[in-house]
């Protein structure tokens, strides 16, 4: 018997490229969705920096001022402009190099200003939302941490900050 002349042919079959196209679909899948949640965190690392650079400022601020701590929402507009921006010049604004600024690209601004009194049974917290969002800072004197909430301190130079993270929680800090 002639053995028959058959060709055989090398390849891939369909199933295999189907089969390799399905997990490089899937490794793609999942970096998609893991990509905005690691930005997400980054984003909140920076805010994280962002605050602790406010209460680093906010000490030398209250070191030339006798101790005292900005009073209201318009000192502490004043406080960021003249101790948060780094210029080139002490009398040229247009000449920023540094900014504080959130890293979502919006500038951050004081919501609200609130003293705390042993009274409070705390300090009173902010209920309104727009008061958590779009780089709002609540800043409150008299107060120290408890977690990520404000709590009464006696002293008027104690002051706490908070500020709602992207993702999920909230930091407070204090000097």
């Amino acid at each position: 018997m002639a053995k028959a002349n058959i060709k055989s042919k090398k390849g891939f079959t369909i199933i295999e490229v189907v089969l390799v196209l399905a997990i490089a679909g899937l490794i793609f899948l999942m970096v998609f969705v893991a990509l905005p949640a690691l930005q997400r965190s980054q984003r909140d690392t920076q805010r994280r920096d962002d605050m602790a650079r406010f209460l680093s400022q906010l000490n030398q601020y209250q070191a030339n001022n006798n101790g005292k701590v900005p009073e209201t929402k318009a000192k502490y507009t004043e406080f960021i402009n003249n101790y948060l921006q780094v210029r080139t010049s002490k009398n040229d604004a247009s000449t920023a190099q540094d900014s504080f600024t959130d890293p979502s690209g919006t500038d951050y601004i004081i919501a609200a200003v609130t003293t705390c009194s042993d009274a409070d049974n705390g300090c009173p917290q902010k209920s309104k939302a727009e008061d958590y969002k779009d780089g709002k800072i609540n800043v409150y004197t008299n107060a120290t941490c408890d977690g990520e909430n404000p709590k009464y301190s006696k002293g008027d130079r104690k002051i706490a900050i908070t500020y709602k993270f992207e993702g999920a929680g909230t930091y407070c800090g204090h000097n």
